[in-house]
């Protein structure tokens, strides 16, 4: 053993690694339980609870979706400068404990309070996670769409678990049931990191790419903020918009809840299992290539999307979210190749002040939408303006090299 390679810092344990990555995905799944939870009770009881038309109801939010993304970059910041495995544990902790006091919550104002303090303290794990999930893979296309996977089970869980507890519970357990599972969560990581059984890593397992030009590096910052904006806005666009159109159209049969909140899991299940193809895609083909096709494809479906409705909309919204969370991937690899590894929590922060911060817009353009035109079709046909819009952008990156070909599988 050489000097330089005896002066690494040690990594972790087989057993720690495997405890990191497994916290890594099941926070994946809990960071986005409250958006969900929220857009599917706001047809089937908040509406009506809280005397609000759609758009003021889905405005309660919008303060939450923003810190989200805003505060991304300071947790990224802090995960980089002082401890990605303490971040994490407030994460798990104060997001539970949000979600237990917005169940808990009496009145719009302590709502909207309370979603902030969720959205605030969820934020941790996309900087966090993101980042530490890249530094543990060799594979990290395919290791980013496994975690994909952990993300959209979250949503597809929270849609399906509102409709059961509030059909034996009401809606208040929406929120207390799955927040307090949240804590426990965080009470139990706590525990392992105490024991040593989680260490935290602070090298990473893939060799780094060759470094670009700080000139070329700015370029492809500029150009994927901007995709990411139309990808976030899209998304958060349409993650209120399906339980709604849902409930229009299937709300009035037997169980009417229950049949609303399974369509949208249904939905958000099949764009985790997605997210692995375009993982994938994105290790064995050009990232970039598989990102300009996502955004290519997104076009003529969401104006699809927006002229039909009942069982078909159904097919077409899953292909429409699906393509939308195959990108994701492709993007986080982008971001990953121009990023040195002290700064990648940082960068990937601030790509959700962007993706969810900034595209939280989305919500508030849906809500405005649908109360000034008592449908969707607008909305989905603007969305996919943003698409288009995404996919020139896409084109402006410049080509991986190395990349025209399949890579040698491993």
């Amino acid at each position: 053993m050489n000097a330089e390679t005896s002066s690494l810092p040690p990594t972790p344990s087989t057993t720690s690694a495997r405890l990191a990555m497994g916290f890594a995905c099941i926070g994946h799944t809990y960071s986005h339980l409250f958006t969900p939870i929220f857009f599917t009770l706001v047809p089937l009881a908040l509406e009506k609870q809280l005397g609000l038309s759609h758009g003021e109801t889905v405005s309660l939010i919008v303060a939450g979706n923003a810190l989200f993304g805003f505060a991304a970059p300071l947790a990224g910041w802090l995960g980089d400068r002082w401890s990605a495995t303490g971040m994490m544990a407030i994460f798990y902790l104060g997001t539970g404990f949000g979600m237990v006091m917005t169940g808990l919550s009496d009145g719009a104002l302590a709502m909207g309070i309370w979603l902030a303090v969720t959205g605030t303290s969820a934020s941790i794990y996309h900087p966090v996670g993101i980042a530490w999930l890249v530094r543990e893979s060799v594979n990290t296309g395919t290791v980013l769409g496994i975690n994909g996977i952990f993300g959209s089970l979250g949503a597809a869980m929270g849609a399906v678990m509102t409709g059961w507890l509030m059909h034996a519970m009401g809606w208040r357990a929406a929120y207390v049931v799955p927040g307090a599972v949240v804590c426990f969560t965080g009470i139990l990581f706590v525990v392992a990191l105490a024991r040593g059984a989680v260490v935290e890593s602070k090298v990473d397992r893939k060799p780094p790419p060759p470094p670009v030009s700080r000139a070329e590096t700015i370029r492809v910052y500029a150009i994927l903020a901007f995709t990411m904006a139309c990808g976030g806005i899209i998304y958060n666009a349409t993650n209120p918009a399906l339980p709604k159109a849902f409930a229009l159209d299937f709300s009035g049969s037997g169980n009417g809840v229950l049949t609303v909140s399974y369509l949208v899991g249904l939905v958000y299940l099949a764009s985790g299992i997605m997210q692995v193809g375009g993982g994938k895609l994105a290790d064995m083909y050009s990232a970039r290539r598989i990102y300009l096709l996502t955004y290519l494809l997104q076009v003529p479906v969401l104006v699809l999307a927006g002229m039909i409705s009942g069982g078909t909309l159904v097919g077409v919204a899953i292909v429409m979210v699906c393509l939308n969370t195959a990108s994701l991937p492709a993007e986080n690899v982008l971001i990953a190749r121009y990023t040195p590894p002290h700064r990648r929590a940082l960068v990937y922060g601030l790509k959700f002040v962007v993706a969810i911060g900034i595209a939280s817009l989305g919500v508030v353009v849906e809500g405005a939408i649908f109360d000034f035109t008592g449908g969707f079709f607008w909305l989905f046909v603007t969305l996919a303006g943003f698409a288009a819009a995404g996919f020139a952008a896409i084109i402006l990156l410049p080509i991986e090299a190395g990349q025209s070909q399949p890579a040698p599988a491993e």
